[in-house]
């Protein structure tokens, strides 16, 4: 039996993220696996369906804690040592990075960081996870148990099936050990709509866009699509768009139904952000760029004459 701990996470409704269904999937596909979730706060509205054996709940962390999380890498330090897994699964998310490495230093625990695949084998476990910026894919053994994971969003396909699992409440010391950094001061951009890692449309910018004044067209057409913006690291770099946009291996990653992709060359650190996506539409004046290998539709020209059109279309198309 693989016993798996999978550390969830919420959106921005406080609903179950739906990078969390899919590390669900991911550990249920593991063979004769027994899956507890541990989730911050209620789980009885959220999590009663869940297709695991049990759900464990914390107590939320505090704001103060936001982006360190010591209270949280202390809370599932002691669940850990209370169940004893094999497997301790996050999402690759700012939450699951920190706290995953977190885990694994503190504990000297093995540790693999986005990974796209998952299985047992004979000796224990097997990842799969991107390399040279996305240009392969390496496979690793974990032979040393507990291994913490980090799962990329969109690796695997949500699940259909529903459960009846325990719930059952976790109460740490409350105490935080090690406590080696203390917020003061937070800045956090307020955010409307769908979170981008959870948007089935995404529409991205990148250097082709020459400043920041094309992110509003952008703005625009997301808001049609009901999805969320995102953008390349070079228009992060510059100034034109926040960092909490970025996609790509140092940002964030993504699966949408449809990622647009204007004005972006298409470098493999920035696929390897939005390579799960289920269609790429790309716009780029140079017909030579990677972008078109990777896209299944694309359009040569500039955005300038070619955005505004098809942002018209699209609200004649949704009207």
């Amino acid at each position: 039996m693989t016993s798996i701990l999978l550390v969830a996470e919420r959106d921005g409704q406080g609903e179950i993220s739906q990078s969390t269904l899919q590390a669900v999937a991911a550990a249920k596909s593991l063979s004769d696996s027994q899956v507890t979730v541990a989730i911050e706060g209620d789980a009885v509205k959220s999590g009663a369906s869940l297709a695991v054996e049990k759900i464990v709940t914390l107590s939320p962390t505090d704001s103060g804690d936001a982006g360190i999380y010591d209270k949280a890498t202390y809370d599932i330090t002691s669940l850990i040592s209370l169940i004893n897994p094999d497997l301790v699964l996050f999402n690759k998310s700012d939450f699951g990075s920190v706290v995953g490495a977190r885990l694994a230093f503190r504990s000297d625990y093995a540790f693999a960081a986005d990974c796209i695949e998952i299985s047992s084998t004979v000796t224990g476990l097997s990842v799969t996870r991107p390399v040279y910026g996305g240009s392969a894919l390496a496979e690793f053994e974990i032979a040393s148990t507990p291994a913490i994971v980090t799962l990329r969003a969109g690796a695997y396909e949500t699940g259909t099936d529903t459960g009846s699992p325990i719930i059952e409440a976790f109460n740490s010391d409350g105490s935080v050990v090690g406590q080696g950094a203390t917020t003061t001061d937070t800045v956090a951009e307020a955010r409307d709509g769908v979170r981008l890692e959870d948007a089935n449309f995404v529409v991205s910018g990148g250097r082709g866009l020459g400043g920041p004044e094309p992110f509003s067209l952008l703005n625009e057409l997301a808001d049609i699509l009901g999805g969320a913006v995102g953008a390349s690291r070079a228009a992060c770099d510059a100034g034109w768009i926040d960092h909490s946009y970025q996609v790509g291996l140092t940002g964030k990653s993504v699966n949408p139904d449809v990622y647009i992709a204007v004005g972006i060359s298409g470098a493999s650190q920035h696929m390897s952000g939005c390579s799960s996506s289920r269609a790429i539409v790309a716009i780029n004046k140079d017909g030579d760029s990677n972008i078109f290998k990777e896209a299944r539709f694309g359009v040569v020209g500039d955005w300038e004459k070619v955005l505004p059109s098809f942002l018209a279309t699209v609200r004649d198309l949704k009207a």
